[in-house]
Parts: C-alpha cells; structure tokens; sequence
C-alpha cells in the first residue's frame, strides 16, 4: 500500500514542477510581474473579463510576450521528451534520442536553405518541418536495404550517417552564405531559442505534435512489449513492423513539428528520459506522461534563465548543452562504477 501511494507521489510531481515553472516564468524577466498582479489579472479574465484595473502594461507582458514562449517551451519540451522517450523504448538503447534518426538534421538542413533563399518565417519553418520528414523517409529506406545487420542497428547506422551528410549540407550553406546577413540568422537558428515564437506558430505547431503524442498515447502498452524480443513480442500478438513505424513516424512528426519553430534544441530527447525512467521506472505507461511533464517543466525553466541570466538573451541550444552534458557524463561515471 505504501509503495502504491509512494507511485502515485512520484506521477503527481512533475505536473506541480510544470505549474511552479510557468509561474515562475510568467512572473521573471527584464520585467517583474509580482504574484498579486499575475493572480489579479488571471482573476479578472475569470469573473469579469478584461478589466479596466488590470495594468495595461502587465497584460501586455503577460499575453503578447511571455504567453507565446512559455506555450511554445511547454509544448516543444514535452514533444521532444516524448520522442526521446520513444526512440529508446523502440530501440532499447538509452543512448537513441530524436538526433538519431537524422530529424534535426534534416529540419535544421530545410530551415537553412530557406534562410540562405531569403524566404518568409512561415517557408522556414515549413522547409524545416519538411526536411525532417524527409530526413526520416531517407534513413528508413536505406535501413530497409541493410536489414542484414539487424533492422534495430541498421536504423541507427543508416541514421547517423544520413544526419552526418544532412550536417556537411549545413556547413556548405554557412560557408556560401552572406557573412553580414544570412550567415548571422543561420547560425542563431541553429543555436535554438523562443524569443521569435508567435501564437500563431503555437496555434500551427501544437495540434501536429498533439497527432504524434495521441497514437504514442493510445499504443502505449505494446511499448512495454517491444522492449521483449521481436520473437516474444510477435508471439504475444504483436506486429513489431507496423508497431515500430507507428512510433517512429508519431515522433518524428513531435520532433519536427518543435524543430520547425524553435530551431535545433539538444539534450532534451537524452536526458529527460533517463530521469523520468529514474523517477518512475521503465514501465512506459507511466514512463511516457512523467517524462512529458519533465520535459515541459525543464524547457520552461531553461527559458526562464535564458532570458534572465545576462543582459542579453542567451540561446537556448547552450543552456541544454551546459546543462544536459555533465548530466549525461555524470550518468556514465555512475554506470561505469556500476559496471
């Protein structure tokens, strides 16, 4: 009895991480937006409507600058989270995160060549959204003609070197590209970060991640059974081809739908769900809700202290490396001692 509510201590507190963290986030910046005035103006849409009383500034930080970014962290964090969750369970290695299959190559590749073309926001983030698709469609082409080694280890052979020729692409447009112009926009794309997220990218972005996450949600269980072998999981019933296709499309769709808007952002689809497999353990049906809830959570705090730390906004691409990096070495030191 105590280890069930002890189970059930541990899925309630990532949802109240995320809720302190967009709090925190909505109330820190260059300008403070103090608790009472946050409460008074989520009051007065609640019992009144837009009140007259509530500062016209504060709205103004809270709807046009902090609500777009802190909707766009929730929803890319949690996407991206979940991805990395369903990349290890698929290919039981907790070293596959979405990077694997070449998806943010690919989405990173597209929103180059829209950059270096000089075309509209909307036709970089569609190229971007279509370059990982395609990134995904190339690697499992070619993984199909080198079944030979094993379907698992020929989808991530075949994936990295396909985001290694997509990543060669990136370093020719920066090269040819407008030292003054186009070269700068490039490379802070490539850094990642939310400062130019708009709702109307959210409202766009948000149901494509949510037609990943609902057939992740819905086949959650068959995870567990992937994580037998392909004979044990067949013989329980399972199509282990069709079921792995639906898990790699449903997180590729997440992963370059977030790429898409916020540009290249690592470690997240790592780290998160080796933390969330700490805190709950393998078992995916709770895996998969704690480590969406992680990932929004950290994203929404690793903004925060993007936007607060310097003077100057820092990209959110460095904060993950600096933080998800000594993690993941900590994680091997352990595993090594453990070894």
């Amino acid at each position: 009895m105590r280890a069930v509510y002890g189970m059930k201590a541990r899925l309630a507190l990532p949802p109240i991480a995320l809720l302190i963290a967009v709090v925190v986030a909505f109330g820190s910046g260059q300008f403070a937006v103090s608790l009472p005035e946050l409460w008074g103006y989520v009051m007065s849409l609640v019992v009144s409507g837009p009140s007259s009383e509530a500062s016209a500034t504060v709205e103004t930080i809270i709807v046009q600058i902090r609500l777009p970014r802190i909707l766009a962290a929730v929803s890319v964090g949690a996407a991206l989270a979940v991805a990395g969750t369903a990349y290890q369970g698929m290919f039981r290695n907790p070293l596959v995160s979405p990077d694997i299959l070449g998806v943010s190559a690919g989405a990173g590749l597209g929103a180059v060549v829209g950059i270096f073309l000089g075309l509209s926001m909307l036709w970089v983030q569609l190229l971007a959204f279509v370059g990982g698709l395609v990134a995904v469609a190339l690697v499992y082409a070619v993984a199909r003609f080198a079944r030979h080694h094993g379907s698992t280890l020929a989808m991530a052979l075949s994936g990295i070197a396909i985001g290694s020729l997509l990543g060669a692409g990136i370093s020719l447009l920066k090269i040819l590209a407008d030292p003054y112009t186009e070269l700068p926009s490039i490379t802070f794309w490539l850094l990642g970060g939310l400062n130019a997220v708009t709702l109307a990218d959210v409202a766009t972005t948000v149901p494509i991640m949510l037609l990943g996450l609902v057939p992740l949600i819905l086949l959650r269980w068959r995870m567990n059974v992937l994580s037998l072998s392909d004979e044990e999981a067949t013989a329980l019933g399972v199509n282990v081809v069709q079921t792995r296709l639906w898990f790699i499309l449903s997180a590729t769709l997440m992963t370059a739908a977030a790429v898409s808007i916020t540009g290249i952002i690592g470690w997240i689809g790592l780290v998160i769900p080796h933390i969330a497999r700490l805190w709950v353990g393998p078992n995916f049906t709770r895996l998969l809700p704690t480590a969406l809830f992680m990932g929004a959570a950290f994203l929404v705090l690793t903004d925060t202290l993007a936007r607060t730390l310097a003077s100057i906004e820092l990209p959110l691409g460095i904060l993950t490396s600096f933080l998800g990096a000594p993690f993941f070495l900590s994680l091997l030191m352990k595993g090594g001692r453990h070894g």
